[in-house]
């Protein structure tokens, strides 16, 4: 319940923050929405507050606990004088969803795993764009030097066919007027970028997204198979237990019948058989 009303408040929040953008400010509005969001700085800086109380230092140990931090500190700096330009980044409290829901922060946590392998393809992806600039600099800066007259230009404009975004109207058929074998090259240069190396890196957040899946079963997985054993020995004890009273029943029943002033002895083993 905690956290979906905090859910709730974020997404009011947001709601509010976009509504500050509409161009009308009737005298209510411009009224309310103040209002709303010193409440909700207030919830926010509450619930900071019970966190720490909470989790003591702990707190400190989650990344997720560092970003909440980090967004309604940047929420509670004046919206005046030099501290004015913050007044937009009050909008990253919508972010504060990915912390918490359980689902969005997953998706995130798979997305910063893939980081580590994103480096080698990017490496290559840098590489193929220099060794491409170079090349197109080389070859067209002299007919086409708006868009291939030094090697920012040309890496800007491989960018937009990387993307494929009229990349054949806007470059390649004016490069081709001077240059009718051109299509080669950037037919080449989009197979190499966009149809092999972007592909890797869906390959590569698929594949965290996957692990981090794989993992969540795995960690379920323990946690079965530690209640199992906790349960096969429980039964095990009972087991044990079963069979000490069997026992005690069975030399209860055979024994001779009790005399005198046994017989409060008998009573009382058949109450410990019991």
């Amino acid at each position: 319940m905690f956290r979906n009303s905090i859910m709730a408040v974020i997404l009011l929040n947001a709601a509010t923050l976009g509504l500050v953008t509409l161009p009308f400010e009737p005298p209510w509005f411009a009224a309310i929405l103040p209002l709303i969001d010193r409440i909700v700085i207030a919830v926010f800086l509450v619930e900071l507050l019970l966190k720490l109380i909470a989790y003591r230092l702990r707190f400190f140990t989650s990344g997720w606990n560092w970003f909440d931090l980090v967004v309604i500190l940047v929420s509670v700096v004046p919206m005046a004088g030099s501290f004015s330009v913050l007044r937009s980044l009050r909008i990253l409290r919508a972010f504060r969803l990915f912390s918490v829901m359980p689902q969005m922060r997953k998706v995130i946590e798979a997305l910063l795993n893939a980081i580590p392998g994103m480096g080698a393809v990017i490496a290559v992806l840098a590489l193929m764009f220099y060794v491409s600039a170079v090349m197109a600099t080389k070859l067209f800066s002299l007919t086409n030097p708006d868009r291939f007259g030094t090697l920012g230009d040309s890496a800007f404009s491989l960018f937009q066919v990387m993307t494929l975004e009229g990349w054949a109207t806007d470059l390649a058929l004016p490069v081709m007027e001077f240059h009718p074998w051109a299509w080669a090259f950037f037919l080449i240069f989009i197979v190499l970028t966009s149809f092999a190396i972007l592909n890797l890196f869906i390959a590569i957040i698929v594949d965290s997204l996957q692990s981090k899946h794989f993992d969540a079963e795995e960690e379920r997985d323990a946690e079965v198979g530690e209640d199992v054993i906790e349960l096969q020995s429980e039964i095990a004890g009972l087991r044990g237990e079963i069979a000490q009273l069997t026992e005690l029943v069975q030399r209860s029943l055979g024994s001779p019948a009790p005399e005198d002033g046994s017989a409060s002895n008998a009573s009382k083993a058949s109450d410990r058989s019991e």
